[in-house]
This record gives C-alpha cells, structure tokens and sequence, in this order.
C-alpha cells in the first residue's frame, strides 16, 4: 500500500529514518514489528528531521503525578507547530472523556470495521455506538 506523509510514501523511506515524518508512542509491552523488503539503502530520507504526525496509543495518564499536564501542553505544542497528533484512548474514567473534550479537535471512532468521524463530541454521540460503548460515560 501507499501511506502519505507530507507527501512522502512513508514505505519509501529508510527504516531507522521513518520516525522523522511519523511517531508511534506505545506502551513498553506493546511489541511491533514490520517486514523490511528492501535494502535501506535503495530508500529515500524523509523529507523532514522532525515528525509531521504523532500517535499517542493509549498513553497512560495518572491523576497523581502531574503527567497529564505534561501531557496536554505537550500536545498543545505539537498543534501549536503544524503538527499533527492522534490520541487513541479507550476511556474508562471520566477524566479520560475531560481530556477528549479538552485537546481533541476531531473525532475518530472505530468499531467492528466501521469508522464514524465527528467535527465535535457532542456530534460524535449522537451515534448510538458511541453511546453503547461509553456507557455512563457518555454523560460526561
């Protein structure tokens, strides 16, 4: 397949090097692993030294140690530089749909291979698989 980053096929691109146009920051037990099909050396470098997008998979906020303010303003900065940030959370606190509402700017959700896309949250849940999956949480 073809995935664009700033016009950049990200497959295209030296292995070690792939980072500089997009970032996943996951959890230290989740494990990822790709095939290489080419020697790196027939690959292009990225076009930027520092990454367009940043994926956030499930960061872990603790309500006890400040890191969520860390967190935020992080993410804050990286919109405040052109960049773009993905948060993927699957609440289960209240405070996890606070921090919806407070940073996101976009909706994603994704369900049983259907993706529904919202301009807001209150627009996101008027889909009821929203609601179904949020449960109380839905209130907040």
């Amino acid at each position: 397949g073809k995935v664009l980053c700033a016009g950049q096929n990200i497959h295209n691109v030296k292995y070690r090097k792939r980072d500089r146009l997009a970032i996943h920051y996951h959890q230290s037990y989740q494990v990822r692993h790709f095939s290489k099909t080419k020697p790196s050396f027939l690959l292009d470098n990225p076009i930027s030294d520092y990454p367009m997008i940043h994926l956030f998979d499930e960061p872990q906020f603790n309500t006890q140690d400040g890191y969520i303010g860390f967190m935020l303003d992080f993410f804050k900065k990286l919109r405040s530089e052109n960049r773009l940030v993905f948060l993927c959370v699957h609440p289960n606190e209240p405070f996890h749909v606070q921090i919806m509402r407070e940073i996101c700017e976009q909706y994603i959700f994704v369900q049983k291979g259907s993706v529904q896309q919202a301009d807001s949250y209150d627009t996101l849940l008027q889909d009821p698989g929203v609601r179904d999956y949020l449960g109380a949480l839905a209130q907040y």
